[in-house]
């Protein structure tokens, strides 16, 4: 990016007329190309800061006692789950009609549709729903990070300190979102995660049961990416897209299926990269460090030194 230093030249040992900066910087578009806008509509943003508020009651909601009050007694729980998603409820609506109506993309002239309302409290009724069994799908996943890690003292260990564990959750809750139509809201969810654990995964990912990321930084699962049950990961690990289909303007493609697709009871060792729409076999084991741009068949066993032999002879099928 050019910075166009004329717009408001520096006055060596003169002050800066502030009236002057406020007015650049309120410009429509400036720099920006449109990147940076404002809906037209004058409609309220979604807030950062609330969406994370949310997501920390619903992990409050999810494993009371464990965070929130830390003095929840089990003669209590139901009524803090229900008081706690009672008090969110009116929040959450309104937080997702701010998002949809940001990507609305029917109405840019009348503001949103007259059922906007509407459709929102019936995204959180059915979000509400479907909580119990994002609750059950948590569960196998702390089940398989306490069996599938000899460091994990217990249960309740890997749910107060696992990163792992707590990007999936925002995962868990961010994809149902995603599936009720709120784009903007549930990468917001994966992105607060992601800023904390250093973990990304995006909402429009599939992920079975029983996950486990092992330590997790710099672990990428990318939105197309298919994950079938007990698959475990670790650190640094990418599943990742090899390329982009182009437009007519050569503007990249959205939706396109470009990610892998991890089969059932997979391991893959920390720094592996696994890039493009490959499946990767049930039972298979993917060694530490290995580049790879290729399907393989359930139960291979894949080393760095066969990929390296790969990358000579193939050019590494970039």
């Amino acid at each position: 990016m050019k910075f166009d230093h004329d717009v408001l030249p520096a006055k060596t040992g003169e002050e800066i007329n502030l009236a002057e900066v406020v007015d650049a910087l309120c410009v429509a578009n400036n720099g920006f190309s449109g990147a940076l806008r404002r809906d037209q509509r004058e409609q309220p943003l979604p807030s950062r800061d609330i969406i994370i508020e949310i997501v920390e009651a619903l992990r409050s909601v999810l494993f009371p006692g464990y965070f929130g009050f830390s003095g929840l007694k089990a003669s209590s729980v139901h009524f803090h789950v229900g008081a706690t998603l009672d008090r969110i409820r009116p929040v959450l609506e309104e937080q997702i009609k701010r998002g949809r109506c940001f990507s609305c993309r029917e109405d840019r002239e009348n503001g949103c549709l007259p059922f906007c309302d509407e459709r929102s409290a019936e995204i959180v009724n059915r979000f509400f729903a479907r909580l119990p069994a994002i609750q059950r799908l948590l569960a196998t996943d702390v089940q398989a990070a306490f069996e599938g890690d000899p460091a994990a003292a217990s249960p309740d260990e890997v749910i107060f300190c696992y990163p792992g564990l707590q990007a999936i959750t925002n995962y868990r809750l961010a994809h149902e979102l995603r599936l009720l139509e709120v784009p903007l809201i549930s990468r917001m969810i994966t992105e607060y995660a992601h800023g904390i654990t250093g973990i990304d995964i995006h909402p429009g990912a599939t992920i079975g049961r029983y996950f486990f990321i092992d330590h997790g930084t710099g672990v990428v699962i990318g939105e197309t990416c298919i994950i079938g049950d007990r698959v475990r990961i670790y650190q640094g690990v990418t599943l990742g897209a090899k390329s982009f289909k182009l437009d007519a303007e050569g503007k990249p493609i959205k939706g396109v299926e470009r990610h892998p697709v991890v089969e059932d009871e997979v391991i893959i060792y920390s720094g592996a990269t696994i890039l493009g729409r490959v499946t990767i076999g049930r039972g298979s084991v993917i060694g530490g460090n290995v580049w790879l741009v290729e399907s393989v068949p359930p139960y291979s066993r894949i080393s760095q030194a066969q990929t390296h032999q790969e990358l000579y002879e193939h050019g590494a099928g970039i």
